[in-house]
C-alpha cells in the first residue's frame, strides 16, 4: 500500500481534474490531473516554444500518514521532491517546502473556468504564474 486512505477533513483537489492549457503564442504550456481515485492524483505538466518542448514534469498529490495531501513533483525525471499542504479552501490548495531551493510554495485556484497557478518563494516573491483554460 502507498499510503493511508486519506482524511475526509483533507480532500484532494478534485476542481484541478482535466486537461488545461495556457497559450501564449508561440510559448504554450499544458498541465493534466487525473480525477481523485484510490487517495490519489497524478498529474503531468509540459512546456513549449513553437515545436520545440522546453519542458516537462510528472507530479502526484498523495495523502501523508496524517491524510494530509501532498504535492510530489518530479521535473524533467529528477528525483520525487514532496511539498505538504500549507492551505486549502473552496477552490484554492497551497503546498509549501521552505528547505527546497526553488519553487517552495506551489498553489492552484479557480477563477470561474479558469484553473491559475503560481510557484514562488516560501513569502510568495519571485513568483512565476500560470492561467489555465480547459482543453477542448
Amino acid at each position: 500500500m502507498i499510503g493511508a486512505a486519506p482524511d475526509p477533513g483533507a480532500p484532494l483537489p478534485s476542481w484541478m481534474a482535466g486537461c488545461w492549457i495556457e497559450d501564449r503564442a508561440p510559448r504554450w504550456t499544458e498541465e493534466c490531473w487525473t480525477i481523485p481515485r484510490a487517495g490519489s492524483m497524478l498529474g503531468s505538466n509540459r512546456a513549449g516554444n513553437g515545436d520545440r518542448l522546453t519542458m516537462w514534469e510528472a507530479m502526484q498529490i498523495l495523502p501523508d500518514p496524517d491524510g494530509r495531501p501532498v504535492f510530489w513533483a518530479s521535473p524533467r525525471g529528477a528525483p520525487r521532491s514532496a511539498f505538504p499542504m500549507a492551505s486549502a479552501k473552496e477552490g484554492e490548495i497551497a503546498f509549501a517546502n521552505p528547505a527546497h531551493d526553488y519553487p517552495q510554495r506551489i498553489r492552484y485556484w479557480r477563477e470561474g473556468e479558469l484553473l491559475k497557478a503560481e510557484v514562488s518563494l516560501a513569502d510568495g516573491s519571485k513568483p512565476m504564474r500560470w492561467s489555465f483554460r480547459r482543453m477542448k
